[in-house]
């Protein structure tokens, strides 16, 4: 099992941490690490989400569009915009939601064999949910979840980054 993590990675979880705060989210779960990664110029994981679409203004755009579908299955109708703003006391510590724990194991078995986890083994780990928020969103957004590993995985191949 990887034991350190690339600069990259460390990055990506405190920025995953602000983009949790800034939707006053409890936890830091696995759509706020896809922000983070999606923001973090300069990487494969990052060119890849892009080459697919997804921004962080997309993702955020289908991230607010799930929201909305997921309360309409749930018989409930609102309109955008018209949600209330959850709060959030600002000095308190997130823990990680079990999304991220999970994504963080899968991310770890991904970059077996790696001297650190990179931001695409991170990628692969949020990508590799088969229930949750971000298979809603890529599904909404119209991306193809296998699809898209499979663009990051061989992004990953002989890859740093």
């Amino acid at each position: 099992m990887v034991t350190r993590f690339a600069q990259h990675v460390r990055t990506i979880v405190t920025a995953a941490e602000a983009e949790a705060r800034a939707s006053a989210s409890p936890t830091v779960e696995a759509e706020h690490v896809l922000l983070a990664i999606c923001a973090l110029d300069g990487t494969d994981a990052q060119r890849v989400l892009a080459s697919a679409g997804l921004d962080h203004h997309g993702i955020k755009l289908a991230l607010e569009r799930e929201v909305h579908q997921s309360l309409r299955a749930a018989g409930i109708t609102i309109d955008p915009g018209r949600l209330p703003r959850a709060t959030i006391d600002s000095s308190r510590h997130l823990r990680m939601g079990a999304s991220t724990k999970k994504a963080l194991e899968r991310a770890a078995k991904a970059s077996a064999g790696a001297r650190q986890m990179q931001p695409c083994h991170l990628l692969i780990g949020v990508l590799g949910a088969q229930a949750g928020t971000v298979p809603r969103m890529l599904a909404v957004a119209g991306v193809d979840q296998g699809t898209l590993t499979e663009r990051v995985q061989r992004a990953t191949d002989g890859k740093t980054q």
